[in-house]
């Protein structure tokens, strides 16, 4: 097997990049390489995701365009991983006939497996949900970088009504705190600055002796140079042990991804999430007073079934009472097998585009506003590398998330930590000048700090 070589196209959310580091750690191990040629792939995977309508239809578009590729090269082997493969297989195997692998989130392992199936003349397929799969022991393969994602868990036991992940990733269940402080161990000593522990529901995390904030305190004890982030959180399991976790470690970073979905009591009542506005008003008031400077973020769905306009300019006052720093905002789409499916989908496209579109417009004036108080002040910046537009400038992050870009000074190198003086600021980026170095890459602070 050792000329066979694999290539993985990864979509949707970040827990599928950190499921595609686990599937080429499988592969390696058994004897495969890794391209980024399409074309020198004799395997070649799409890692993919359910979550909305568009995503699938993306996967789809590129089907059709990978058609001419298998067509000069019958040999090859074409796979769906993930979500789409448990929810579509019979689509993807047979009416796409030019699939030959469908396999889920929880039959990685049998990967290899699968594809000497098809090299046999079959499909493969593999799409059972486990309920106690967590690739504890599998080492992910990742290239050198600055920023690494860990998955801590796997599935999700919330069945909010929209929401296909508990029946295309399975139930909860936790990996061992002992597995995840190794990995973040050899990460540190590879030279990554910045981990994002991951989960569908990530304060659940319960591997039986620890919950997710006796977690998040041993991880940020492994090396106080490294950052870590953690998503996403759920409003029902955001702990007051959690937040004082938070305030108490320096490089836990003070910045919470918190779903809200609707600002309507009746909306999220139908959507099955098990927490009231009031409810959540009262968490990031507490988490203000706990954690101070911490930022948020969070989803919003527009035109879920039966929302109003007063529904609507519900979630208008949530935005703008608590002003996120950053949110990711969809119109509502029904997927197959979810409750919500069954629900008419009774808000017009109109309506639907028209309410995202204020939500957007809303959001950005906020992200604007709050990112021009920064002006004039100091931020600690992880440096990234050189910025998309130019290499006369570089990138990096704040420890909310936010991305500065300042000119690049030969001083001055990726992984490093800097002070930077913000001198401007739109809504999506902050700009600044170079102040001090507080650490270079390859310096690490004492476990005490």
């Amino acid at each position: 097997m050792s000329n066979n070589n694999v290539y993985i196209e990864t979509y949707g959310c970040q827990m599928n990049l950190a499921d595609t580091e686990v599937v080429l750690g499988i592969l390696k191990s058994n004897g495969y390489s890794v391209t980024d040629d399409i074309r020198n792939a004799d395997v070649v995977l799409l890692n993919t995701c359910s979550v909305r309508d568009n995503a699938e239809q993306r996967i789809y578009g590129r089907l059709g365009n990978l058609k001419r590729l298998k067509e000069n090269n019958p040999g090859m082997v074409l796979g769906i991983l993930g979500c789409m493969a448990e929810r579509l297989r019979t689509d993807l195997i047979e009416e796409k006939k030019i699939v030959d692998l469908v396999v889920g989130p929880d039959e990685y392992r049998r990967l290899p497996e699968f594809i000497d199936t098809v090299y046999s003349g079959e499909k493969g397929i593999g799409v059972k949900l486990s309920k106690t799969e967590t690739y504890d022991d599998i080492v992910p393969f990742r290239e050198d970088g600055l920023t690494a994602w860990i998955s801590v868990m796997r599935g999700c036991d919330k069945f909010c009504t929209f929401c296909v992940v508990p029946f295309t990733r399975g139930r909860e269940r936790s990996r061992s705190t002992d597995s995840i402080i190794d990995e973040i161990q050899v990460l540190s000593q590879r030279g990554f600055r910045e981990i994002t522990l991951l989960g569908q529901n990530v304060n659940s995390y319960n591997d039986g002796i620890n919950d997710f904030a006796d977690l998040l305190a041993a991880s940020a004890k492994v090396d106080r140079s490294l950052r870590i982030r953690f998503t996403t959180s759920h409003p029902q399991d955001l702990s007051d042990k959690l937040l004082y976790t938070i305030a108490e470690n320096p490089n836990l970073c003070n910045y919470i991804h918190l779903p809200v979905q609707s600002g309507s009591n009746k909306i999220l009542e139908s959507m099955n999430r098990t927490y009231t506005i009031e409810h959540y008003l009262n968490l990031i008031e507490k988490a203000r007073k706990i954690i101070p400077g911490v930022s948020f973020s969070t989803d919003i769905i527009a035109g879920f079934p039966t929302e109003t306009f007063e529904d609507h300019l519900a979630t208008i006052d949530v935005m703008q009472k608590v002003k996120y720093d950053g949110a990711y905002m969809f119109k509502y789409s029904p997927r197959e097998g979810t409750k919500a499916f069954k629900m008419k989908d009774d808000v017009s496209e109109e309506d639907k585009s028209k309410r995202l579109s204020e939500i957007i417009d809303l959001q950005r004036i906020i992200s604007y506003e709050l990112n021009q108080k920064l002006i004039g002040t100091e931020e600690i910046v992880l440096v990234e590398g050189p910025s998309k537009k130019s290499d006369k400038f570089f990138a990096g992050r704040t420890d909310s998330n936010k991305i500065v870009i300042f000119p690049a000074e030969e001083i001055i190198a990726s992984g490093d930590y800097i002070k930077v003086l913000l001198n401007k600021a739109t809504s999506a980026t902050l700009f600044g000048d170079y102040q001090s170095t507080v650490m270079k890459r390859n310096e690490k602070l004492p476990l005490t700090a």
